[in-house]
């Protein structure tokens, strides 16, 4: 057995994943290493396409990795995928309830299958029925439950056997707000009473600035950088963005932009142009008269701190939603 680093439960070492296929081969994921710090709640970010979830496909046993170690409290999950299983809960993107039984059934049945007794499984059916808003519902099979309910119960599922980490892959995803801050609170007791971690993917850039203590950012199936909230603004060249909404833009704009005094980088997006600059306050009537030179004129003008999805697409050029 491995000798762990301490205060991490989830170790990678130089994780590939290439997937063969008729005409060639693909690289998802393209030799990634990282340490999950125990009991955290830890981001792992990405674009659409950029890897996230054969990461977690490859770290949860579902699927094989190319090459690559994964170690979980000091075991390897490569070599021992099935004591691996019993230390994991996992909530997937896609609905892997079983529609043939009932709400109730399924906790049950997951329950029972990680070895707990039926009383103890009864006990916490009925405690997370309750707390998701499922009670009145738990008899009916699972065929008829709306997305939203589903994704509920995906989630009370995965925390019946207090797992020793809790994957959560865009676990919000059809939830309403009500519901987001009930999933929440239960994340964040189930990590404070019981020690669990939790390992997060999401679209919602709130949701790690708020609640991650450290996240890795992966763009083509690589890290583009690690840290936490703090460190990873720190990436990016100002402390305030600029965005200006034209009347119409060019390609060209971008290049003319970085030509500017005191502007490091500038991106254009969907009719948006950011200058990034290195200084705190921005010269307004000198960024007017720019564009007008341009033969354009701005439409709405933004200023704002750095978030956490500006970094985002500082770093990977990309919004969370666009393809990789």
């Amino acid at each position: 057995m491995k000798t762990a680093i301490p205060d991490s439960i989830l170790e990678v070492k130089d994780l590939r994943k290439t997937y063969h296929k008729k005409g060639g081969s693909a690289e998802a994921v393209r030799g990634i290493s990282f340490a999950v710090p125990r009991g955290e709640v830890y981001g792992f970010l990405g674009p659409n396409g950029a890897g996230k979830s054969t990461t977690i496909s490859t770290l949860t046993t579902e699927l094989e990795p190319t090459s690559g170690e994964i170690w979980l409290d000091g075991r390897s999950v490569t070599e021992d995928p099935v004591s691996a299983r019993a230390e994991i809960g996992v909530v997937a993107q896609h609905n892997n309830l079983d529609r043939g039984l009932t709400a109730r059934e399924n906790l049950i049945f997951h329950a029972r299958y990680f070895g707990m007794s039926r009383r103890n499984a009864n006990r916490k059916a009925d405690e997370y029925l309750e707390k998701f808003g499922l009670a009145d519902r738990q008899n009916d099979y699972v065929r008829s439950y709306s997305g939203g309910m589903a994704q509920r119960l995906k989630i009370a599922r995965a925390m019946m056997h207090t797992p020793k980490i809790l994957f959560l892959d865009k676990p919000t995803t059809g939830l309403d707000p009500n519901y987001r801050e009930i999933l929440w609170c239960e994340m964040l007791t189930l990590s404070r009473e019981s020690g669990t971690t939790i390992f997060l993917t999401t679209h919602c850039m709130e949701e790690p600035e708020k609640l991650a203590q450290h996240m890795t950012i992966v763009n083509h199936g690589k890290i583009v950088a690690q840290g936490t909230s703090s460190e990873l603004k720190a990436l990016v060249p100002t402390s305030t963005i600029v965005t200006l909404r034209l009347a119409h833009t060019e390609e060209g704009f971008v290049q003319k932009a970085e030509e500017l005094p005191d502007v490091t980088r500038a991106r254009l997006q969907n009719g948006t142009l950011a200058p990034y600059l290195d200084r705190r306050q921005p010269d307004f009537d000198e960024l007017f008269r720019w564009t007008e030179s341009l033969g354009t004129s701005v439409l709405d003008m933004n200023v704002k701190e750095t978030t956490l999805d500006d970094v985002f697409v500082y770093l990977t050029g990309k919004g969370m939603n666009q393809d990789a």
